[in-house]
């Protein structure tokens, strides 16, 4: 996919490859906020995609603010970028950034999260799918019993995503009284110790009598180990986003499965995405396009979802192998069986 589209934003640009590179296209990156470790992955990926098409990297980080974010974007403007890259804060909040992009005619690349309108290009992994991974790995250890569902940012259309796939696996055995969600918080800005106080909170209304905890990403799955630690309580544990912390939990038996998105695979496609984009490329021309309409609004977007990795005990491997995280970061204090590790 990668050097298809860099071939295509070459020939829709007219110009041949030496001459594409010496033209050079400014790429503008807002970033909501640089608080999960797994954004500066991202960043290194899209920087070394952008560069290699000869373009130019600019960035800015809103620092969780919805009004910070507008005003970056506009200054992203102001200096001449051909092309945005936007991992929004607010999905509500991003919409008059994207009627100033479309005032001057500049393409964007919605980036892991949702803007619903039809004049981006949405560039994820599959939410609803991870979601689906988290809860089928989760409900194999823990078929029955007494469930926690830890969501994130309520401002977020990921947290309703990986809500839609837990649901898809587990909303069966819930109707059915198999399954009881004993607890369900949203956990603003997505902050470890906001899930921590969620998770404690969920735990004392329960006299601790919780089975499993279904954790829409890594950082607060650490905030709901950290809680239940507290109590003395090991039970399963499901995340995503293949933070370093979180498979050494795996490692540990502490954390079922951090479901792995591939920061790099993600920062490498939209860094390609929008230098194509850029040179001229049409958003349902970018190779690897499909139509997505799953958001609140229903509306028609072009977008490719990328397929994300489980990380259990049964494959820590995979991540080893890839680079993603050394041996010795994976498996310190892992305990017997996982793979990789012993």
């Amino acid at each position: 996919m990668h050097k298809a589209i860099i071939a295509a934003a070459v020939a829709v640009a007219g110009f041949s490859g030496s001459a594409a590179l010496a033209e050079g296209m400014k790429i503008g990156v807002s970033w909501a906020s640089f608080q999960e470790e797994r954004w500066k992955i991202d960043e290194a990926a899209m920087v070394a995609a952008i560069e290699a098409a000869g373009d130019t990297y600019v960035s800015a980080d809103a620092q969780s603010s919805s009004t910070k974010q507008l005003a970056d974007i506009e200054a992203l403007i102001a200096q001449g970028v051909n092309a945005l890259i936007i991992n929004a804060w607010d999905k509500d909040a991003i919409g008059p950034a994207i009627e100033m992009a479309a005032a001057e005619g500049i393409p964007v690349v919605g980036y892991d999260r949702l803007i619903e309108d039809d004049r981006t290009f949405y560039l994820t992994f599959d939410n609803i799918g991870v979601g689906r991974i988290i809860a089928e790995t989760v409900s194999a250890e823990v078929p029955e019993g007494n469930y926690a569902i830890i969501k994130g940012d309520p401002g977020d259309p990921n947290a309703a995503f990986l809500l839609q796939g837990m649901m898809e696996v587990i909303g069966d055995d819930v109707a059915a009284g198999k399954i009881n969600i004993v607890g369900e918080a949203f956990s603003d800005s997505w902050k470890p110790e906001n899930a921590q106080k969620n998770m404690e909170q969920i735990l004392t209304a329960n006299n601790n009598n919780v089975d499993a905890v279904l954790s829409e990403n890594d950082g607060m799955a650490g905030g709901v180990v950290a809680a239940l630690s507290a109590q003395g309580l090991v039970i399963p544990v499901g995340g995503q986003d293949g933070d370093l912390a979180a498979i050494n939990r795996v490692a540990r038996g502490t954390q079922t499965v951090s479901v792995w998105k591939d920061s790099r695979q993600l920062g490498t496609a939209a860094g390609e995405i929008a230098s194509a984009l850029a040179a001229g490329t049409a958003l349902d021309a970018i190779d690897g396009a499909v139509k997505f309409s799953g958001g609140e609004k229903g509306i028609e977007m072009n977008a490719i979802l990328l397929s994300p990795t489980p990380l259990t005990r049964a494959n820590l491997s995979v991540a080893i192998d890839a680079g993603h995280i050394s041996k010795e970061q994976a498996c310190e204090g892992a305990i017997a069986g996982v793979d990789g590790c012993n």
